[in-house]
């Protein structure tokens, strides 16, 4: 399952939360129950691409 970060548009607090692609967004801060926005993070996947010598 994907980690999700999010990050409170009241607080200003950034979490991280395991969903399912079939979970809904999460709307609320899990500390002060403010509006949150869904953030883009870099993939943590190599490509396996290496340089031959």
């Amino acid at each position: 399952m994907p980690i999700y970060e999010y990050r409170c548009l009241k607080c200003g607090e950034v979490f991280e939360v395991i969903q399912r692609f079939s979970d809904k967004d999460r709307t609320q801060c899990k500390f002060c129950k403010g509006k949150v926005e869904r953030l883009i993070s870099s993939s943590s996947f190599q490509t396996g691409i290496f340089e031959a010598r």
